[in-house]
Parts: C-alpha cells; sequence; structure tokens
C-alpha cells in the first residue's frame, strides 16, 4: 500500500484511484461498508483502490482542548487499511489551509486536480469544506461536472443501533469491548511502540510491555483479557496476554498507559511495534494495601485471562 500525506505533486502512478473518503475513526463495520462500494468501482473501472482521509482529525483543529477521543492513532488506521487490501492511502494535512476550503474548492483542487480520483463514495451524512457547508448532493453535481462518479452509501445500523464512532466509544468507556466489537467487525486494538517502565511488573514476577495511550480514547480502566499481536522483531506472532489499562493507584497516580503481562513468554520487546485486542473487561483497577495481595490478585488475573482466550481462540 502506497501511503500519501500530501494531495500535491503525485505521480501519475498514484492517481486516478476509485476512493471512499472520511476520517474512519475505529474503520468500524459501517466505514468498511464505504470502502466496499468503493472496492466494486475499482474493479470496474481497473483502477486502484483508494482512501482519502484526515490527519489530524479535523476535531483536533476546531477542539483543540477536547478530551482524547480517537479510536486510532493514522498508524493503526493504516495498519487496517493496508489489510483491508488498499492500494493508495491519501492522509490530507488537515490544516488551517485546508478547512479554509471552500467545497467547490475542495472538489477542484484536491478531488480532481491533486488526486485525480476516477469515483468516490462516501457516507450519506459525509460534509465537507469551509462550515461543512458541502454535502452528498453537491458531491453528485461537482462529480458530473469534474468526470468522476459518486456513490453514496447508506448508514449501516443493526438492531440495537448505528455503527458509530461514537458508539464504540461509549462501548468502550463502559467496559464492553464485546459491544465495540459489535460494531468495528474486529476486537478494538490499541497499537503501538513497547516504551521501557518502571519496570515494577518485572520486580513482582509479572513482567509487562508498557504502552502509551497519548492521544487515543481511554477506555475504562482495569483488566482485560487481551490478544497480544508482535508486528515485528524476532517474536512476531500472536500471544496471550492480560492487562492493565489506568493510573496504577497501587504506587500514586500515574499518567494512563497500558501494561501487558504476555503469558508464557520470555524475550525483549522494547521498541517493538504491537497491536492489542481488547477481548473482555475482567475487574475495575485497585489500590491495594500491600504488594502480597497485588500478586495474589495478579495471579487470579492471568488464570481468568487465560481461559477467557482459550475459549476465544
Amino acid at each position: 500500500m502506497e501511503r500519501h500525506v500530501s494531495y500535491t505533486d503525485l505521480k501519475p502512478t498514484d492517481q486516478g484511484a476509485a476512493v471512499a473518503m472520511g476520517n474512519f475513526d475505529g474503520v468500524h463495520l459501517g466505514h468498511q461498508s464505504v470502502l466496499a462500494l468503493a472496492r466494486v468501482a475499482a474493479a470496474d473501472l481497473s483502477a486502484p483502490l483508494g482512501v482519502v482521509t484526515f490527519e489530524p482529525h479535523p476535531r483536533a483543529l476546531f477542539q483543540p482542548d477536547a478530551p482524547a477521543f480517537r479510536l486510532m492513532s493514522s498508524d493503526a488506521r493504516a495498519t487496517r487499511f493496508e489489510k483491508l487490501g488498499v492500494d493508495q492511502l491519501y492522509e490530507l494535512p488537515f490544516d488551517k489551509d485546508l478547512a479554509a476550503k471552500t467545497a467547490e474548492n475542495f472538489v477542484r483542487n484536491v478531488l480532481r486536480d491533486g488526486l485525480g480520483i476516477r469515483h468516490l463514495v462516501v457516507g450519506a451524512d459525509f460534509r465537507f469544506g469551509k462550515g461543512r457547508t458541502g454535502d452528498v448532493e453537491l458531491l453528485r453535481k461537482m462529480g458530473q461536472t469534474h468526470g468522476f462518479g459518486v456513490t453514496i452509501a447508506p448508514l449501516v445500523t443493526d438492531t440495537q443501533g448505528d455503527y458509530s464512532s461514537t458508539a464504540i466509544r461509549t462501548a468502550l468507556r463502559e467496559g464492553r469491548p464485546e459491544n465495540a466489537a459489535r460494531i468495528l467487525g474486529h476486537w478494538h486494538r490499541i497499537e503501538a511502540i513497547v516504551e521501557k517502565g518502571d519496570q515494577r511488573g518485572r520486580d513482582l514476577g509479572f513482567p509487562t510491555a508498557n504502552l502509551p495511550m497519548t492521544g487515543l480514547h481511554l477506555p475504562k480502566f482495569g483488566v482485560y483479557a487481551v490478544f497480544f499481536d508482535v508486528l515485528t522483531g524476532p517474536h512476531k506472532g500472536v500471544h496471550l496476554g492480560a492487562a492493565s489499562l489506568g493510573e496504577r493507584p497501587t504506587f500514586g497516580i500515574n499518567v494512563p498507559n497500558l501494561e501487558v503481562h504476555v503469558l508464557d513468554f520470555e524475550g525483549n520487546l522494547y521498541g517493538e511495534h504491537v497491536s492489542v485486542a481488547l477481548v473482555e473487561y475482567l475487574r475495575p483497577e485497585i489500590k491495594f494495601n500491600d504488594i502480597d495481595a497485588l500478586i495474589v490478585q495478579m495471579k487470579d488475573d492471568c488464570k481468568k485471562c487465560r481461559v477467557i482466550l482459550e475459549a476465544t481462540g
């Protein structure tokens, strides 16, 4: 997959795709339905399959002081798109200049002149351009004018409600990763580079891989059964894990992070790219009065995680 961070000066071979466009935070089943329609258009046109998205998320520009809300980093999103067979990923730099473009100028300057798209697919509620004045009907009209097709994807829902990033955030905030997975079509994953922590886990007999949560929506604090995918290095593969997400109150109040004890594992993971799938929420964070009680609880957590993950497969 080719990954582009600009819409200007592209090679001709990087233009001419049939694209799905949106923020795609989470790449949930609703997003995947938009991508599926773009895949059909790409096949019909013998064109590359592309995705047009924005980095950072527009909300970061318009609400810089809002709490972290993203479900996935740009790298995690790119990983997901690659798995879904995307050929060209256009991560448009969402800055004041792009935000100031009128809807008409966005279509002309970015979609037509910059990307040279041949077909565009967006969700029915997609809005764009300065002041969000552009809608799907404007896209239809301008597509006809500028020589590319436009498909409007209907919103996807089930008996429990719409498939949306907001619904996923709510499920995670309430400690219901299985509900988030229903909307995502896959386990919610936290993807990052393993950092060196304070090594308390190692001292307790439970070494952990420490992952930062900077800029990401925080699921409910507590202990989770997780699948731990090592994406780089000599330990590549899928492992079982017990993860603690939160502030580690037994040792004071700390910056929230994710600590994963990988079951039946020995080796160095510092600096490796990993992906952690939240499978089941076990319990909330607890402040222990002594280390012995903490160790007893950690042993019990690991046993429960093993049972859950082996049953999940």
